[in-house]
């Protein structure tokens, strides 16, 4: 489908350009606030951090004056509550921009049927995403969430960050956009295809006596860039060396920032977008809000999304027929 395909007729761009002049209006009184606020409370803490390192200062020993054990814990403390207080001063920031987000992006999305909107909610298919297309994690945090029908299709898309590990030591295992569909035929188990990982990773899931097989496509590039696994290799090999390949080729063209994934459940399919950018964010409070600029391209990218997805589901279809 062309971009035109998603984009909002002349009636539907007016107004959401009225919706967008009711937003400007409410932005630049909410700059005003932010303007004040941010020096007010950011330089109390500095104000009263300021009179207790003096105090300290004055009963201390001249020695262990300004980095003495109190000090230093003076300091953490007035840092945290300095970030603490930045954060409560853009309150009215960010309490607009999310309250137009609500409003503003199940009207833009005026292609999408039934369309629902949510920030920060678990979406339903999460549980269902086989853990083997992400590999192991133990936290998660969800942005974005928009859910309907496209194509006559019901589908979530989300945004999401899934980390393994807690502090310094942490990882990424997954940070991007994750479309769930419903499969046109269901798949009688899982099939994956992720990125190629190390031999390491390959040894210890063999160690740990992994019910997934691997699997060949026969393509040289994509068995160099995929790993192809599966607890059905029966069911799975039509796919794999057929439209799947065909499916992760076309990807590679279309999404070359990083390797697309697929993931096949029984009746679900998962689209996986790994992604640093934040596809639905609306500029910093002190920008302008611009359709052409900030509007259009959410349209165009939830819209190519979802056509994407929409040509993936369909991979087993011509296969399983022939």
């Amino acid at each position: 489908m062309e971009t035109a395909d998603f984009m909002p007729d002349e009636a539907d761009i007016a107004g959401i350009r009225k919706d967008i002049e009711a937003y400007e209006a409410a932005r630049a009184s909410a700059v005003r606030q932010v303007r004040w606020r941010v020096p007010l409370f950011v330089g109390l803490v500095l104000v009263a951090v300021a009179l207790v390192t003096w105090l300290f200062n004055k009963v201390a020993d001249p020695n262990e004056q300004w980095f003495s054990p109190p000090h230093v814990f003076l300091y953490v403390i007035g840092f945290v509550a300095a970030i603490l207080l930045y954060f409560q001063a853009m309150k009215p920031a960010t309490r607009l921009q999310q309250s137009f987000r609500d409003t503003l992006l199940p009207i833009i999305f005026g292609f999408i049927r039934d369309v629902r909107y949510q920030h920060g909610g678990r979406p339903n298919s999460f549980d269902r995403l086989p853990r083997e297309a992400v590999g192991p994690f133990n936290r998660q945090a969800f942005d974005d969430v928009v859910s309907g029908r496209y194509d006559e299709f019901p589908f979530e898309l989300y945004e999401v960050e899934l980390r393994e590990g807690t502090g310094k030591g942490s990882s990424t295992a997954f940070k991007g956009v994750i479309v769930a569909f419903e499969a046109v035929e269901p798949f009688p188990g899982i099939l994956v295809a992720t990125r190629r990982s190390n031999a390491v990773m390959g040894f210890f899931r063999g160690i740990f006596g992994s019910k997934m097989q691997d699997l060949s496509s026969g393509v040289p590039e994509l068995d160099a860039a995929y790993e192809f696994r599966t607890d059905n290799v029966e069911a799975a090999r039509p796919l794999v060396t057929g439209r799947l390949a065909q499916a992760l080729k076309w990807l590679a063209e279309t999404w070359p920032d990083d390797t697309a994934r697929v993931a096949l459940n029984g009746g679900d399919g998962f689209l996986l977008l790994p992604q640093t950018k934040n596809f639905f964010e609306l500029p910093e409070i002190s920008v302008p809000l611009d359709y052409t600029r900030h509007v259009a391209p959410m349209i165009s990218d939830m819209g190519a999304m979802l056509a994407t997805a929409a040509l993936v589901r369909k991979i087993g279809v011509r296969d399983a027929a022939g």
